[in-house]
């Protein structure tokens, strides 16, 4: 019984040793299709740093060649490598090499010429008149010339000349 048990045991842990988890190793530059169709000839080595990133590898004896290479390993299965070589004559981008080759179809650059639709603004009113509008219900659409123009009723308050004594406030 004894050995029973010690053979049940070993083949169990055996078992249960492949079903570990393995986890996804990357290495390198992830570089995409979409990453190398907007690479164009002519570009200089910052635009083609702005889009592919860093290179892996620059070569110190051949520095117009730049080498990027993505390794992945999903968990267990086998390894994937993909490289791309890029060369430059004179600082610009002459060619490329390697698992990628660009599409076939153009990018298309925005042009610098767009259209912009503004929404019509009701400039009628200043920003004062429209705040007062929001607390005072009436119709005060007159301007302002007319309301100075027009006659005091008897009894109200009249308007007070320059030089005419005011009276004091108690």
């Amino acid at each position: 019984m004894r050995k029973h048990l010690i053979i049940i045991t070993y083949l169990a842990s055996l078992f249960l040793t492949a079903c570990v988890y393995q986890i996804d190793v990357q290495q390198g530059n992830i570089v995409t299709q979409e990453m190398v169709d907007q690479l164009r000839p002519n570009m200089n080595k910052r635009q083609v740093r702005f889009v592919m990133g860093t290179p892996l590898l620059v070569d110190p004896f051949h520095p117009e060649r730049w080498d990027y290479i993505y390794s992945n390993q999903p968990g267990g299965e086998e390894r994937v490598q993909k490289r791309i070589t890029l060369l430059f004559e004179s600082d610009r981008l002459a060619g490329l090499q390697g698992d990628y080759r660009p599409s076939g179809i153009p990018v298309v650059e925005p042009t610098a010429e767009s259209t912009v639709i503004v929404p019509k603004r009701d400039t009628d009113k200043t920003l004062f008149q429209k705040i007062k509008s929001l607390f005072i219900w009436e119709d005060d659409d007159q301007p302002i010339e007319e309301e100075r123009d027009q006659p005091f009723e008897e009894g109200g308050a009249q308007p007070v000349e320059e030089g005419d004594d005011q009276p004091e406030l108690e």
